[in-house]
């Protein structure tokens, strides 16, 4: 089987199989429409092993289309220098020059409401295999075999769709298998809720004095030591590495594609941590807020003047000009307090369930569902779920008073004076208490 060859082999053949050397073109027109097919899955094993098969041909006969917008990005000339200056920023809080290259490419047209929905449907389906029940088949839809997906496999894992002329890579994350959001569960919520309280809390998942924190930072009080936070973040069991290294993948089989990135929760704010990482468009549905671990992981993200002033935790010398990070958009409803940054505190929903998501500040542009003034949604977890996000959000087109002619609702930047943790110290503080 696929999956028991050395990875080196296993890309090596992936390529031979499917990779069309053939360049594309080199500028396309905006709303240039592309067909999907389902071709890859990937997963992580239990020994930190990824899984990355490809889907029978035959049974990816066919496609379906989505709409295309000129957008700019911003990508590092050099992965070796970009790495150099992700780790003297760690070790020395010392700034080092990376220089990017700027294009225009295609992504995903985010104003069209029928884009936005197939995105989210091939996000739902990295929930599930291909054969299963509640995987999303539309018209022009495909099955698949379903290798790659081993049933112990407790990692990250997700479905790659590649358009019919090879020019266009669309990466789907899976995110947190929860069973007190969406009633199911399986292999990966364990390391999925470590991810979840690493990224997205303020100081390990210090909520309370009765929680066990996932990293041994917190010095006391609302103390808590930087590097530690910073250092945690590296281990073997955190996601970013393993998509930085399947992204890699990806352009090995791909290297004359553009590649988009698609998460729903812990999966959309993996993707967008890796579309910073290597200046890749990003669709993010009801995704935590991720600015702060971006921040932690010494990632390309521009920094606001107030985070600066507020927080000891991003030194002056690492503040150098930064590339736009305007190729994100998260997708999200306020009616879902994850997103929204208030599912906060131990008697929350999240807090009862041990889930500290305790950020509320996005990298990049924001489209913003208000379904509780204009819908009379409640506030509630429940409504987290990518399911609701197909059924009761994009399956019309939005309406809202004073944006005739607009199917979904403006994409813009986040608030410049949003602050994380604004209640907590960050600095050295290991050995002084």
């Amino acid at each position: 089987m696929l999956n028991l060859l050395p990875a080196t082999l296993r890309f090596l053949l992936g390529s031979i199989l499917w990779l069309d050397f053939s360049q594309p073109p080199a500028v396309l027109p905006a709303r240039t429409p592309l067909s999907f097919q389902l071709r890859h899955e990937h997963a992580l094993t239990n020994d930190s092993r990824v899984i990355f098969s490809n889907v029978d041909p035959s049974f990816a006969a066919d496609s379906f289309v989505m709409s295309t917008s000129n957008i700019q990005t911003h990508k590092p000339q050099s992965a070796k220098a970009f790495h150099s200056a992700r780790l003297r920023s760690i070790r020395y809080d010392q700034s080092e020059q990376v220089l990017w290259d700027t294009a225009d490419i295609l992504g995903p047209d985010v104003e069209e409401r029928e884009t936005l929905l197939t995105l989210a449907k091939m996000t739902s389906n990295a929930y599930t295999s291909s054969t299963a029940s509640d995987w999303y088949t539309p018209e022009g839809w495909n099955k698949s075999i379903p290798f790659g997906w081993e049933p112990d496999a407790d990692g990250i894992r997700g479905h790659i769709f590649v358009s019919d002329d090879n020019s266009t890579v669309v990466l789907s994350i899976k995110g947190t298998s929860a069973g007190w959001i969406t009633g199911g569960g399986g292999p990966t919520v364990r390391r999925d809720k470590l991810n979840d309280n690493l990224l997205f809390s303020c100081c390990c998942a210090r909520v309370g004095p009765s929680w066990s924190t996932v990293c041994d930072c917190h010095q006391g009080g609302s103390k808590c030591d930087q590097e530690c936070l910073e250092r945690s973040l590296m281990g073997e069991s955190l996601y970013y590495s393993v998509g930085v290294n399947l992204y890699n993948n990806v352009t090995y089989l791909y290297p004359h594609a553009n590649i988009w990135l698609i998460g729903h929760s812990l999966g959309g704010s993996l993707a967008s941590l890796i579309g910073v990482t290597f200046g890749a468009p990003v669709v993010a549905f009801e995704a935590p807020s991720e600015k702060l671990a971006a921040t932690r992981l010494h990632l390309p993200s521009p920094v606001s003047a107030s985070l600066r002033h507020n927080h000891s935790q991003i030194p002056i010398s690492r503040m150098t000009i930064q590339p736009s990070t305007q190729h994100i958009t998260h997708v999200f409803h306020t009616a879902d307090p994850i997103p929204m940054g208030t599912c906060t505190g131990m008697t929350s929903s999240c807090g009862l369930a041990g889930y500290a998501m305790e950020t509320r500040c996005h990298l990049g542009k924001v489209i913003r569902y208000d379904t509780v003034t204009h819908l009379g949604w409640s506030v509630d977890v429940r409504t987290h779920s990518i399911v609701q996000i197909i059924d009761r959000l994009l399956s019309e087109d939005w309406t809202q008073e004073g944006q005739d002619g607009r199917t979904v609702p403006e994409a813009k930047a986040d608030d410049e004076d949003c602050v994380d943790c604004f209640n907590w110290e960050f600095g050295s503080f290991k050995g002084l208490t």
